[in-house]
């Protein structure tokens, strides 16, 4: 039995954008709790020359809206990357969970062949759909979820690898 394109994708970018909710939502307690500016952590980084957890968390919605945008050859919505507090960056989660529960099995299944043109070092480059989810979004989009937690757990928030897999 072969396992569906949607399935491999749409549930999975749902699932983890949650779970980064929560681990906001703690996040949140805990900065009011320590008297902590909302923008202070929205703006917190790993390293000085690391993005902050607001681009961690634009990056990771992006991802998710733009796979399916290419592969269902729909228009991506257009957020503006203007984020500053935790408030805002969970109405961004949300937006982009809104965004992919619009999407069906039959919008993505059987699409896995399809290409996809992305931008490379400057130039057009055709992946098939499946390559594209595979070695380009999945790898980018954990990497944004996992360091945008890592920002967070590294900034005092009590969070633990449940919080991270739900």
């Amino acid at each position: 039995m072969s396992i569906s394109f949607y399935a491999i994708s749409v549930p999975v970018f749902e699932r983890m954008l949650k779970n980064l909710l929560a681990i906001i939502e703690k996040a949140e307690v805990n900065a009011t709790e320590r008297k902590i500016k909302p923008e202070v952590l929205a703006g917190a980084r790993l390293a000085p020359d690391m993005y902050p957890l607001s681009f961690q968390v634009q990056s990771a919605t992006d991802r998710s809206k733009f796979f399916v945008a290419r592969v269902t050859g729909r228009d991506a919505p257009s957020w503006p990357d203007e984020e500053q507090t935790l408030v805002e960056l969970k109405a961004r989660i949300n937006k982009a969970l809104a965004y992919l529960g619009t999407v069906k099995p039959e919008d993505l299944d059987g699409s896995e062949g399809k290409l996809v043109t992305l931008k490379q070092r400057g130039e057009d480059v055709q992946v098939k759909a499946q390559d594209y989810l595979l070695n380009n979004v999945m790898p980018n989009f954990y990497f944004h979820v996992t360091t945008a937690y890592d920002i967070l757990r590294h900034n005092g928030v009590p969070v633990g690898k449940r919080d991270f897999v739900g």
